[in-house]
């Protein structure tokens, strides 16, 4: 994408000579006689850089300083000044400001420093993705049909903008199938933030997804950006996009539809650039009949819908997993683990209702567990082997009873309450970011 600049500069000639230059390395600009006209421009459009004089008619630049980066905090600002005003200057730069630079200037110095802001800005952004997906990039492993017409659709839909719904059961990888679909496009090198809808507590989701205003709510002692101005450029994923408050929905569809947002607290619409993309267990068709979904929302979020399919159905799969599986839980411990034969026709006999979360769980389980790398059929549980549970629950482990009774527990009440997490919650005492978390655990 084009960088955008806007160039507040009263002195007319000055101010062309500067755009001219500017377009002619290819980018975006604008300009703005006054510091009023230059804050207009703000306010409807996403600028990467501003570049204002330092005395400007309506308002000066310290005080456009100040209003830009508190509208648009990722903004640059760079002043011009003269040669008595570098005092000034100096004062901008502890206000905010990423440069200043002497009138009369050199203009290949002036690309110079814009450039060198740019890229800056470039590593700012991959920082706030590696700060969201460290641990998360994984490859998507299969070989299946399904999998194979999976990953054509991601090709496929990854270099447009629209809006993406990935579907699919509890842990069979929609986290995977979206962060590929990010790094397919050419937002790849833009943030991408992620965003668990389940595990956000409803009164704090909002501050969470638009930022807030100082003095918004009680605790709010200053401003703070929200999940969409990080994610401005890239690519946000609002994962268990069913667990969203009515409320909240309102705001997400004017999102969508505008490509503006309002924190918290704040008086003026701020411009944003994001794809977004959203996951989900449930059946949204059926939230949108219970009325627990806006229906205009759901026909502007399933504009390409992806299917992730369950392990059960995706033939030929499970031991390539395994071996993957195996492979990294190796590399940490310094093993080199494998799987017999008996144990591997176990493993692709099995169900796996958790899907992949749960096939790597148990893995995970079993590597810790059993007494030689070379795992055998006995070292896989109970339910793998179809064995008997009734004389497992005898055994003398306090701690294993108890998790399994905890996690059947949780299945019975969120099979209760259709799959809601914030009723199922509420019915178990607990918060629903504990659900969630527990959920995880037991791969349900």
């Amino acid at each position: 994408m084009i960088p955008r600049i806007l160039v507040a500069e009263d002195e007319e000639i000055m101010r062309v000579t500067v755009l001219d230059h500017l377009r002619s390395q290819g980018w975006l600009a604008d300009g703005a006689a006054t510091g009023s006209e230059a804050m207009e421009l703000v306010k409807k459009n996403r600028y990467e850089l501003v570049l204002s004089d330092i005395r400007m008619p309506g308002m000066d630049g310290e005080k456009l300083l100040g209003e830009v980066k508190r509208l648009a905090p990722r903004t640059e600002v760079v002043m011009m000044t003269a040669h008595g005003s570098t005092d000034n200057a100096v004062n901008c730069l502890k206000k905010g400001a990423a440069d200043y630079i002497l009138k009369p200037f050199d203009l290949d110095d002036l690309t110079f420093r814009i450039d060198r802001l740019f890229e800056m800005q470039t590593i700012k952004a991959r920082c706030v993705s590696l700060e969201h997906c460290c641990g998360q990039r994984q490859p998507i492993i299969g070989s299946s049909v399904l999998m194979q017409k999976m990953l054509r659709t991601i090709s496929q839909v990854a270099m447009s903008d629209s809006s993406v719904l990935i579907q699919g059961e509890s842990g069979t990888g929609k986290e995977l199938v979206a962060a590929a679909i990010h790094y397919e496009s050419r937002r790849a090198g833009k943030p991408y933030v992620r965003v668990n809808c389940a595990a956000i507590p409803a009164g704090l989701m909002e501050s969470e997804l638009f930022g807030h205003e100082k003095g918004a709510f009680t605790g709010a002692d200053k401003a703070a950006i929200g999940k969409f101005e990080l994610a401005d450029h890239g690519t946000i994923l609002l994962d268990e996009i069913g667990d969203m408050p009515l409320g909240l929905q309102v705001k997400l569809l004017r999102v969508l539809q505008e490509r503006e947002i309002e924190r918290v607290g704040g008086k003026n619409t701020i411009p944003i650039d994001v794809r977004v993309i959203c996951a989900t267990a449930r059946n949204l068709s059926e939230e949108v009949q219970k009325g627990n979904l806006r229906q205009d929302l759901f026909y502007r979020l399933q504009v390409i819908p992806v299917t992730v399919p369950p392990l059960r159905q995706r033939e030929g799969d499970i031991l390539a997993l395994a071996d993957y599986f195996l492979q990294e839980f190796g590399r940490e411990r310094g093993l080199s683990f494998e799987l017999s034969t008996d144990a591997r026709q176990a493993l692709e006999r099995y169900a796996y209702p958790g899907n992949v979360r749960e096939l790597r769980n148990l893995l995970e389980r079993v590597t810790v567990l059993a007494p030689a790398p070379k795992i055998q059929f006995w070292d896989l549980p109970a339910e793998i082997r179809g064995g008997d549970n009734g004389a497992e629950s005898e055994e003398d482990n306090l701690a294993a009873a108890v998790a399994e009774a905890e996690r059947k527990c949780i299945q019975r009440v969120l099979k209760k309450t259709g799959d809601s997490k914030t009723e199922s919650a509420a019915l178990l005492g607990i918060s629903r970011k504990n659900l969630w978390e527990k959920m995880k655990l037991y791969g349900l």
